[in-house]
C-alpha cells in the first residue's frame, strides 16, 4: 500500500478565499509557566485544503456529521488537464476523458489544473492568480459528472466553480473586465444561465453564478478546494481516494486531509453506524 497527501500545509500565512479572513494561532497557555503547552487556532473553514458540505450551497442537508466514510473515502482518480489550462480555461469533460487514466461511473474525481503552483509559499506563489484567474468547469461539465455519478470531485484551485462564475466577478471588476476582454462576452453571457428543481420544495430555479456550489450541492455532488501537496505525485493515476473531515454536527465545511491511496483493491465499507454516519440529531 502506497499513500499521497494531496494536502497543502496549513499556517497563519494560509490564504483564505477571497473575503474570507485568514488563520490565527496562538498560546493560550505555555509550557514554562503551566508545565503544558496549549494552543487555540481560529480558523475559516474554507481556508487550506478543505471540502465542503452540500450545507454550504444549499437547504436542509450535507453537514460534516453527515457524510459516511464510504462517501468520503472510495475508488477514484487523479485528472492532469494541466497542458491545457490557462488564466481562466474552461474544463471541458472532453478534457477528463482524453486523459491517460479511466474515469469510472461513481468515481471521485480530483482534477489537476497545475494551479496549485500559485499557492502560498510555492516558489511561483501569486494568490492573485490562484484564486482570481484560475480554470474551472461550466454546465457542461457539471451535467457530465452527474451523468457519470461523480462522487465528490476536487481541484487545485480556490473553487469548484471557475474563478469568473463566483461572487469574484463582482468583488474584483478590475479583473472581471479583463476576462471579458478576453472572451469578447460578458461574464453574465459567457457562462449563461442555467436551471434546476430544488430537490426538497420543487422551487424551479435559475441563477447566473456558482452553479457548482448550488445545483450541484442539491443533487448531493460536492468538492473539494485547494487540493495541492504532493498531488503531482498522483498524476493519471487511480486508486482509493480518501478525505478526512471534522466529524463535527452542523459544520458546513472542514479543513481536511485527502490522500491517494495505491496498491489497495477499489473496495471500500463503511462498519458501524458512527463510519455510515448514522446518529439521532438532538
Amino acid at each position: 500500500m502506497k499513500i499521497t497527501d494531496m494536502t497543502h500545509l496549513m499556517n497563519i500565512h494560509t490564504p483564505g478565499w477571497v473575503g474570507y479572513a485568514g488563520n490565527k494561532m496562538y498560546y493560550a497557555q505555555n509550557l514554562q509557566t503551566k508545565q503544558i503547552v496549549a494552543q487555540r487556532i481560529d480558523v475559516a473553514l474554507h481556508s487550506g485544503t478543505h471540502i465542503d458540505g452540500a450545507m454550504h450551497g444549499t437547504d436542509g442537508m450535507g453537514d460534516m456529521a453527515s457524510y459516511s466514510m464510504d462517501f468520503l473515502v472510495s475508488p477514484g482518480c487523479v485528472v492532469d488537464v494541466s497542458a491545457q489550462m490557462d488564466d481562466w480555461a474552461v474544463i471541458t469533460p472532453g478534457m477528463i476523458e482524453q486523459a491517460p487514466v479511466e474515469v469510472r461511473d461513481g468515481d471521485i474525481l480530483i482534477i489537476h489544473t497545475g494551479w496549485h503552483r500559485y499557492w502560498e509559499g510555492r516558489p511561483q506563489q501569486d494568490l492573485v492568480r490562484y484564486f482570481c484567474m484560475h480554470p474551472g468547469g461550466g454546465v457542461e461539465l457539471l451535467q457530465w459528472m452527474i451523468d457519470r455519478k461523480i462522487k465528490w470531485f476536487g481541484v487545485d484551485c480556490g473553487s469548484g466553480d471557475h474563478a469568473m462564475n463566483t461572487s469574484i466577478r463582482h468583488q474584483r471588476p478590475d479583473l472581471a473586465r479583463q476576462f471579458e476582454k478576453k472572451v469578447g462576452k460578458s461574464c453574465e453571457a459567457f457562462f449563461g444561465d442555467y436551471s434546476y428543481v430544488h430537490s426538497r420544495s420543487g422551487r424551479k430555479i435559475t441563477d447566473n453564478i456558482f452553479p457548482f456550489h448550488s445545483w450541484a450541492f442539491d443533487v448531493g455532488l460536492i468538492h473539494a478546494e485547494n487540493v495541492g501537496g504532493d498531488i503531482e505525485l498522483c498524476l493519471n493515476k487511480r486508486g482509493v481516494i480518501g478525505a478526512f473531515p471534522w466529524r463535527y454536527d452542523g459544520l458546513e465545511a472542514s479543513p481536511c486531509r485527502i490522500i491517494l491511496i495505491e496498491d489497495v483493491k477499489e473496495e471500500v465499507e463503511a462498519i458501524g453506524p458512527v463510519a455510515r454516519a448514522i446518529f439521532d440529531r438532538r
